[in-house]
């Protein structure tokens, strides 16, 4: 049951990543981009690094209490590249968390919003998390089927 449960969980906060994700992605582009559309932004990728947070601790859990036990789990490769491929993903979350609350500081100061060169990379970087966060279940994949 415990497994299940855990499984579960970490499934879950693992689409409710990228659903914030997503979401950030959507949001963050400068023909869309005002004051309301700005707060969103920020409330979501709050969201979204809270499910990356939430993510990381389902999935270490995993680990401690799984059935397959903490051995088998931190002596796989595989464990190792997902743990990569999430640690990339969180390094691409710096800079666009950064920008939005710069910019939301600034909105508040003033209500200038950002430029749109400086809204593209922020969205180009969301996109390029989300493309390599797309690939962390493969390895997943492999894992449950006993490789690694």
């Amino acid at each position: 049951m415990l497994e299940a449960l855990l499984a579960f969980l970490h499934i879950a906060a693992f689409l409710t990543m990228f659903v914030f994700l997503t979401s950030a992605a959507v949001l963050c582009r400068s023909e869309w981009l005002n004051a309301a559309a700005l707060r969103r932004l920020v409330r979501v990728n709050r969201l979204y690094l809270v499910g990356m947070a939430v993510v990381l601790v389902t999935g270490l859990a995993r680990t401690w209490w799984g059935a397959k036990g903490f051995g088998w789990y931190w002596g796989n490769g595989l464990l190792h590249l997902k743990l990569l491929m999430l640690a990339g993903v969180a390094v691409l979350a710096v800079g666009p968390t950064a920008s939005f609350r710069r910019w939301l500081a600034a909105l508040d100061s003033g209500g200038a919003l950002p430029a749109g060169p400086e809204v593209q990379r922020e969205r180009r970087r969301l996109m390029i998390a989300a493309h390599i966060g797309t690939l962390i279940p493969l390895p997943a994949v492999f894992m449950a089927r006993g490789f690694g």
